[in-house]
């Protein structure tokens, strides 16, 4: 590299901008640039103070060879927080009564566009203790049925096609990385949509079939959630935290 400080040029608070901004500049600089990675230069902190904060990112990279106090730590943006998902009440309850949807899963609202550092664990626990304690409260009215009737397997087998499902996964990242990702636009969006119902087709045709497996629920899952999050994302017609499209570079604040 080059060794520029270059996010100075995206915001006046160089490296202490927000996470979606950092991320962009990154993304941005690499695209320009043509290279894999950019370097996170901890060299200025104090070695002793810096790995007791972060000991598990130290051993993680002392295993790659990388010393996080004396070396450049590559690094690239990844997804890293799902700020939407199921919506729930204040005791974490989801529109279907009786079903709780706790943490990074759930959508409380408590974020907006954008996480603020550390706040999903503190979310996590009162969101927990808040299921708990309602959820005690309401499960003495009600009896659990025990007459539900097996799975039945009749017309599916073992699949030995695994690694259509494999694939699919790794098409699914792929596609969500590079077209839903930290900078999209009406183009890219479009494209993944048409790559994801191809997907969506295959992966329903061996579901239909085969034994349900955890592998190929998971993919059902992650097509119908990454449907979802396309689909929001062309419905949004603007730039707002993390959702960031070319088309719409400002944020519309009629639609907020």
């Amino acid at each position: 590299g080059s060794g520029d400080d270059f996010m100075k040029k995206y915001d006046p608070r160089g490296s202490l901008a927000p996470r979606d901004i950092v991320a962009r500049a990154i993304d941005n600089e690499m695209k320009v640039r043509g290279d894999d990675y950019v370097y996170l230069d901890c060299r200025h902190l104090d070695h002793k103070e810096l790995k007791s904060h972060f000991p598990n990112i130290s051993r993680k990279c002392l295993g790659l060879g990388i010393d996080i106090a004396v070396d450049l730590i590559p690094v690239v943006p990844a997804a890293h927080y799902m700020c939407g998902g199921v919506k729930v009440d204040m005791n974490g309850e989801s529109s279907i009564k009786r079903l709780y949807a706790i943490g990074e899963v759930s959508s409380t609202g408590l974020h907006g566009a954008n996480r603020l550092a550390s706040n999903s664990l503190i979310e996590a626990l009162v969101y927990a203790h808040r299921a708990a304690l309602h959820s005690r409260e309401v499960i003495n009215n009600y009896s659990f049925e025990k007459g539900i009737p097996a799975w039945d397997l009749e017309g599916t087998s073992h699949t030995e096609e695994m690694v259509l499902v494999t694939q699919n996964y790794k098409e699914m990242q792929t596609i969500m990385s590079n077209y839903v990702g930290i900078v999209r636009s009406d183009l890219r969006l479009a494209r993944a949509m048409r790559r994801l119902e191809t997907i969506y087709k295959e992966n329903e045709e061996l579901f239909r079939k085969s034994t349900l497996s955890r592998k190929i629920c998971e993919l059902r899952n992650l097509i119908n959630v990454g449907y979802l999050v396309i689909k929001m994302a062309n419905e949004r017609h603007e730039s707002l935290g993390l959702h960031y499209t070319i088309d719409y570079p400002n944020r519309n604040g009629s639609e907020f």
